[in-house]
Order: C-alpha cells, then sequence, then structure tokens
C-alpha cells in the first residue's frame, strides 16, 4: 500500500510539473496572478514545472531503490507540510478570497504530507 501511496503522490506531482512547463499562465490564473512576461512564465516553468517533475522523479526512485526511500518519502512530506503551513500562514495575516484555491490546495498538500509521513519507516 505505501508504494501505492508513493507512486499516486509521484504522479500528482508529475502531472502538476508538465502543467506548469506546458501552460504556466493558466497554472498560475486561479490565484489571481498573471505570468504576462515570458521572465514571469520562465518562474513559474521552473518553480512549479522542474520543480514538479523533478519531485515526481525522486518519488519514482522511492519506489525503485529500497535504500533512497524513507529519506526521500521524509523530505517530499515534509516540503509538503510546509507549503500547508504557509497556507495556515497567509491565512493568519490575509484572507484568502474562498475555498478555491487557497483552501483546496491546503488539504490536498496537508493530506499529501500525512500520506507520506505513514509511509515513512
Amino acid at each position: 500500500m505505501e508504494q501505492v501511496v508513493v507512486a499516486g503522490m509521484a504522479v500528482f506531482f508529475l502531472a502538476m510539473g508538465l502543467y506548469g512547463l506546458a501552460a504556466p499562465a493558466a497554472l498560475v490564473r486561479p490565484f489571481g496572478m498573471e505570468a504576462a512576461t515570458a521572465d514571469a512564465r520562465t518562474e513559474v516553468r521552473a518553480v512549479y514545472g522542474g520543480f514538479g517533475v523533478a519531485v515526481a522523479a525522486a518519488l519514482v526512485l522511492a519506489v525503485m531503490r529500497e535504500e533512497a526511500r524513507d529519506g526521500i518519502v521524509l523530505a517530499v512530506g515534509m516540503a509538503l507540510g510546509g507549503m500547508a503551513f504557509g497556507r495556515l500562514v497567509a491565512r493568519c495575516v490575509e484572507r484568502p478570497s474562498g475555498f478555491y484555491p487557497s483552501w483546496f490546495y491546503f488539504w490536498v498538500e496537508a493530506a499529501g504530507a500525512l500520506a507520506l509521513a505513514a509511509c515513512a519507516r
């Protein structure tokens, strides 16, 4: 079951990464952001696209190589937890406009962090 969770998270990060590489402006639009310049789109491609693909590759490595598994799973889980924590801080500082996108992604990140934490040994 743990392998299925880790592989599922790999698919999630791969999908996000490929979407970020292919359509950076569309990816940030739900957050009220506009990637109107080449520099802005490059930033989105790097942070959402390249990072997402790299995390997916790391999670695939975790599935394939037992000795690398726990460190990768823990690191990715902590990164997701940090992202969810950042959304909680934002909630204290200012009010997101509604459930989507901020709270939706909070729950996705929190659930992913907890699922990966449960997979670490």
